[in-house]
């Protein structure tokens, strides 16, 4: 029986939580299925080390090279300089993690936007597509990822979690939707079951958002609340269930689409 083989769209590897055993944590991901994993950059340090550990692993870690909106604040216009330059790395595969959270605001929502508008603009200028995140915000952010769509090669909502008003308004810009171990709980994903037959299979991506958002329905319960990119399969697990379609399906499907938003296999 051929052995299915998963990407994880959206692992934040360089997080301090996988400090003591962060090639184990390869290792175990890559026995389980999880061949490719996409690691987040979530400001300019940290995006530095996405690439330093994906150019270790070539072909198996690639990543996205950004500024998450919570560190808006922190970046100054020669950071967002710099960060064009990252994005010629080998590796970088997308823009991000980029967009408005507003829940928050550990950055102004002034500071988000003008960060989330260098970001839109580097996307255009890269090619690349953007590795998008969206709290509290998606009216704002919708009106701006409008403004560029036309310029843009594609996007993701990364760790989507919204209603069915936001999954339409992102599938009517023709994005991608990233769907994460929020559908294994029983009690804050309901909505997101239901909603899950609705993204067309040709728009649909997975992800653990690793070490954050650990499936709430893993058995036997692991003694940690780490989440780990080896639990992706998991994850699919659940969507195959809640789709009515083979696991050996959703497999192929979710490759190919992730292979295409990111052009992985051009990759060198």
């Amino acid at each position: 029986m051929e052995e299915l083989e998963w990407i994880d769209i959206g692992v934040n590897l360089t997080d301090s939580a996988f400090d003591k055993d962060r090639n184990a944590v390869i290792d175990a991901a890559a026995a389980a299925g999880v061949t490719r994993m996409l690691l987040t950059g979530t400001s300019l340090a940290e995006s530095e080390q996405a690439i330093a550990l994906a150019e270790r692993y070539p072909g198996q870690l690639f990543c996205t090279v950004g500024v998450h909106p919570h560190y808006s604040k922190d970046h100054s216009s020669a950071d967002f300089r710099q960060l064009a330059s990252l994005l010629r790395s080998p590796g970088v595969v997308a823009v991000g993690e980029t967009g408005l959270d507003f829940n928050r605001n550990f950055s102004t929502p002034a500071q988000q936007e003008s960060a989330f508008e260098h970001q839109l603009e580097l996307a255009c200028d890269s090619g690349l597509p953007l590795f998008l995140h969206e709290r509290d915000a998606h009216e704002r952010q919708v009106e701006m990822l409008k403004h560029y769509r036309n310029h843009i090669s594609g996007a993701v909502a990364h760790c989507f979690t919204g209603d069915k008003q936001a999954l339409y308004n992102y599938l009517d810009l023709d994005l991608y939707i990233g769907i994460t171990g929020w559908i294994c709980d029983e009690r804050r994903g309901v909505e997101l079951q239901t909603l899950i037959k609705d993204i067309p299979a040709n728009r649909l991506l997975l992800e653990t958002d690793a070490p954050y958002l650990i499936p709430r329905d893993i058995q036997p319960k692991p003694k940690s609340r780490r989440n780990m990119p080896q639990y992706l399969p998991h994850i699919a697990n659940k969507v195959a269930e809640l789709t009515a379609q083979p696991l050996a399906a959703l497999a192929t499907q979710v490759k190919t689409n992730t292979e295409l938003l990111f052009r992985l296999n051009a990759q060198p």
